[in-house]
């Protein structure tokens, strides 16, 4: 029973650190990345369609990315939909493919982006916290009902503040890992 709070909760927090770890890939560094066109949508015969089901993405260069569409009647709309976008991409029609061109980014917005990831970790850290919270409620009705004894109760506190701070570092160290890749230049 105990064990399966544990384990339960290292679960749940393993899943916590995955969506930040998602979080940041979407956030741009210098170079393109094939995650930040996840969020991208395209009229497709009148139907807003993700341009990961209509297209291959594919990083040429440190700024360039080659979007290749599955169907080659949605290059205009796929054109049409970098271009408006507030990313700032600029796509070019090459054939059966397009060439998207990421702008270089200036100090400030390299700034503003590190801001985002201090946000995205904060969250990360609340979310993980949030989930001891819940676990530490679990134990405690457990005590309270005198289904535990001490022992086990401070111990199972114990792991699970041990696993917070495990998770909370590695959040720190992903953070620490972004911000350099983001104020490179």
């Amino acid at each position: 029973m105990l064990q399966d709070i544990i384990k339960d909760t290292e679960t749940k927090m393993e899943v916590a650190l995955n969506h930040t770890k998602d979080e940041f890939a979407g956030i741009r560094s210098g170079r393109a990345n094939a995650v930040l066109f996840s969020g991208i949508t395209v009229n497709y015969y009148g139907i807003a369609t993700a341009l990961m089901q209509l297209a291959s993405v594919n990083v040429a260069e440190n700024r360039v990315v080659i979007v290749s569409p599955f169907d080659k009647s949605a290059i205009d709309g796929i054109v049409k939909s970098l271009q408006d976008g507030d990313l700032g991409f600029s796509a070019a029609r090459e054939g059966d493919q397009i060439r998207v061109t990421l702008p270089e980014l200036t100090k400030q917005r390299r700034l503003e982006y590190v801001k985002l990831v201090k946000t995205r970790t904060e969250e990360g850290k609340i979310s993980l916290r949030s989930l001891r919270h819940k676990a530490i409620d679990e134990v405690d009705a457990l005590f309270k009902n005198k289904e535990i004894g001490e022992d086990d109760y401070k111990r199972v506190k114990t792991e699970i503040d041990r696993l917070t701070k495990k998770f909370t570092d590695e959040v720190d160290t992903l953070f620490a890992h972004k911000e350099k890749e983001i104020l490179e230049v």
